[in-house]
Formats: C-alpha cells, sequence, structure tokens
C-alpha cells in the first residue's frame, strides 16, 4: 500500500532521514521503533506532507505523493494522530471530531456511530470541552478524529505518551480493533514491546537510518533489540 524508497529529509539543517526504503503492505500493522532523535517523526511528518523531503520517493497505492501538501495527501486516504495529540481544547468532543472530517461533504452520522462504538466515553462527554479530558481520553478522541476522515492508512506518532499503563494497553487493544475493521496501520512507539507485541512487521531506526528490520516477533527475540529497547 505504500511504499517508501531511498527518502532522504533535511530537517533544521540537519540530515534527519538518512536514505530509508520500506514499505507498508495493505491491511497490516507496521510498526518504527527507534530512541528519540532516530528521524521516526520526520518520516511521518515527510509522508503526510507537512515536511518536503531531500530526496528519494513515496509511493501510496501505485500513485507518486512524494511532496505533496497534506490535504492531497489527506483526501488520498492518509491521516496522521500527531504525537502530543493535539486536540482543541476549547472545542466540545463532537466538534473536534467534525473537524476530522472537514473535507468531507457527505453525512458524518454513521462514521460518528462508529467511533461512539469504539470510544464509548467520548459519546458520554460528547458535550464537553476536549480540554478538560483526560491524557487517555484526549488520545481516544485525536484517534476518533483521525477515524473521520475514513483513511486507508492511519499512521500515529507516539500514542501511549503519557498515558498510564493500564490506559496504554486500552489504545493498543483499540488500535488491533481498527485494524480487524480493515484499516492499516503505521505505528511509531516509543514501547517497543508493545508496539512489537502488536505489529506485524517492525523497522529499528538509528540516527536517520533503518538498521533491522523483520516480523514483531522476530525483533521481541532479538537480543541487540532487548538491549537497546526492551530493558533486558
Amino acid at each position: 500500500m505504500l511504499k517508501v524508497n531511498d527518502l532522504k529529509v533535511n530537517y533544521g539543517g540537519i540530515e534527519a532521514v538518512k536514505g530509508i526504503s520500506f514499505e507498508v503492505p495493505e491491511k497490516s500493522i507496521v510498526t518504527l521503533i527507534g530512541a528519540n532523535g532516530a528521524g521516526k517523526s520526520t518520516t511521518l511528518r515527510t509522508i503526510s506532507g507537512l515536511v518536503k523531503p531531500k530526496s528519494g520517493t513515496i509511493t501510496f497505492m501505485g500513485e507518486d505523493i512524494t511532496g505533496r501538501d497534506p490535504e492531497f495527501i489527506v483526501k488520498k486516504g492518509i491521516t496522521m494522530v500527531p504525537e502530543g495529540r493535539r486536540i482543541f481544547p476549547d472545542l466540545t468532543v463532537l466538534e473536534n471530531l467534525k473537524i476530522g472530517a472537514y473535507l468531507r461533504k457527505d453525512d458524518l452520522s454513521e462514521d460518528l456511530k462508529k467511533v461512539f462504538d469504539l470510544f464509548p466515553r467520548l459519546k458520554e462527554r460528547s458535550w464537553q470541552l476536549g480540554g478538560t479530558l483526560s491524557g487517555g481520553e484526549q488520545q481516544m478522541l485525536a484517534v476518533g478524529r483521525a477515524l473521520m476522515s475514513r483513511p486507508k492508512l492511519l499512521m500515529m506518532d507516539e500514542p501511549s505518551l503519557g498515558l498510564a499503563p493500564l490506559v496504554v494497553r486500552n489504545i493498543f487493544e483499540i488500535i488491533r480493533e481498527i485494524n480487524k475493521q480493515g484499516v492499516t496501520i503505521l505505528l511509531i512507539e516509543q514501547n517497543a514491546n508493545m508496539a512489537l507485541k502488536t505489529a506485524d512487521i517492525g523497522y529499528v531506526m538509528e540516527t536517520g537510518r533503518i538498521t533491522l528490520t523483520g516480523t514483531g516477533e522476530e525483533l521481541l527475540a532479538n537480543e541487540g533489540v532487548k538491549a537497546a529497547y526492551l530493558g533486558t
């Protein structure tokens, strides 16, 4: 579904991504793991059109989307849940969700029902201001908002960041459920253990390069990955 080939990205005068190549098969969960500063977020921001690459290509469903603007990318079916959630604190839950569908002109009721089925707590709090929600609820809202654009590929940047362990488990259960419903997922996550247990395919990024690839199970069993990212 998504193919990144020899992607190089300069970010703030630094070569943040140094010629990486990877693929995201349709209906799979793929994760990029690595330390802070490895280039993971820059990669997602480049795919989503927020950052322009220095060179390389990004192909989505057979079409070259390299360097296209974010609105074009969203229309094609790629949506990102950003790091830090970035909800609108002064808007209600319902208003936040509707903003996720700002490019759509059709009826939203069916999609709102799907989001509320996935996140019953958001339904209970639909008229509450986003800024008054807990961290876990805000993450649910950020995911729900992204789903309102009906993405084919959902990219998630650190969905577990700053959340309690019980909430993290819940978020990863929801990620699996979204994938079961037919949405392909590209996941960036510092919680390597949870990410690799969830993902079909994993890539390890270090200082702008992909240094290892394998199934989630293979990387969980890799001694280097265990030492560097799993604390064992």
